[in-house]
């Protein structure tokens, strides 16, 4: 499997998602945001940080990056796509999953670990949770507040498409949402790092196990394929 990892000007949380992949063993590579070709790759990370300086407003300008259009493409095309942070704006912006992020309620920089339940594990990220388990993953945001009108949130929920929510919410995000996928679930945006829960070393391993959820959904679509 192949992994590619955006790099726009300003993120960097590239290196973490970069090191990620390599914990589980997997190919990967930094794509520049001015690339205009993702078909070599399985899996696109768009990684944290402060695309563009954050200018305008949270992700506005990635949006309109060449690769975004690649981005796009390969949702179309059922590839996995994951938005950390930074990401999940940019996949907001893009129109790729509902909703957008605004300032923390408490108007402050969030930096600490959070505990989080897997509302959704029938996903390609998050086949490896058990239902409603509950998880470490840090959180590092000053615009992690999820919001949405109440029609979407109502989408949401029947589609089964609230993926994570917060124990303790930090940000204020509407019905506690940390992380939400599109309808196909393929595509998944969350504001917590499991990049940076992959070794005891870090303080949980609890991210890991999005990646290798990743991977063994690849394989076995691949596997389904070759038999079919």
């Amino acid at each position: 499997m192949k992994f590619a990892v955006l790099v726009f000007p300003g993120s960097n949380c590239d290196i973490d998602c970069y090191k990620a992949v390599e914990e589980i063993g997997e190919s990967v590579d930094y794509v520049w945001h001015t690339a205009t070709d993702l078909s070599a790759y399985d899996c696109i990370l768009v990684p944290g940080g402060f695309s563009y300086g954050d200018y305008l407003r949270c992700g506005a300008i990635s949006r309109f990056a060449p690769v975004m259009a690649e981005v796009a493409k390969a949702a179309e095309q059922g590839k996995f796509i994951l938005g950390i942070c930074n990401g999940f704006q940019i996949l907001t912006e893009a129109g790729l999953l509902p909703g957008a992020l605004r300032r923390n309620e408490s108007m402050k920089f969030r930096c600490h670990d959070t505990v989080l339940k897997v509302v959704n594990n029938d996903t390609p990220f998050t086949r490896e949770y058990g239902k409603n388990e509950e998880v470490i993953i840090p959180i590092a945001h000053g615009e992690g507040n999820y919001y949405c009108d109440e029609e979407t949130l109502e989408t949401l929920k029947r589609n089964n498409q609230i993926v994570f929510t917060y124990g303790d919410n930090p940000n204020g995000s509407i019905a506690d949402i940390a992380g939400i996928c599109n309808e196909r679930g393929n595509v998944i945006g969350m504001m917590p790092h499991p990049e940076r829960a992959v070794n005891t070393l870090f303080g949980s391993e609890d991210g890991k196990r999005m990646f290798t959820s990743i991977l063994k959904s690849w394989r076995d679509s691949h596997d389904t394929a070759s038999i079919s």
